[in-house]
């Protein structure tokens, strides 16, 4: 049977993506959950479908709620703080040692 091998993801909880492919090109959101085991990430306000629940301690009322649904890894890029732009991911030995994620744009560090 042949392994599965997911993608590097290469964004964190927390940072800024832009969907760069799909019915949701060109969107962008702030990264909630990161599913690495399957390639994936759920962005905030990205990808929402409709979900019917039944009513429960969690919600009362039941009925029709929206959430985010996972993206695939392969369809996010990271938005660089300072260009603004959506990029590729480096990294950099700084000189008290740690390692730290670059934007390969304009060469400026992601971890701030």
């Amino acid at each position: 049977m042949a392994v599965k091998i997911a993608p590097r993801i290469r964004f964190r909880k927390g940072d800024t993506v832009e969907v760069i492919g799909g019915k949701h090109s060109g969107k962008r959101g702030k990264v909630l959950t990161v599913r690495r085991d399957e390639g994936r990430a759920i962005v905030e306000g990205v990808n929402t479908v409709k979900r019917h629940v039944k009513p429960s301690r969690t919600a009362p009322q039941g009925g029709i709620i929206e959430r985010e649904a996972p993206l695939p890894a392969a369809r996010l890029m990271v938005v660089c703080g300072k260009c603004g732009e959506a990029t590729r991911i480096g990294h950099r030995l700084l000189d008290d040692g740690t390692k730290v994620r670059v934007c390969k744009r304009c060469n400026e560090p992601l971890d701030a």
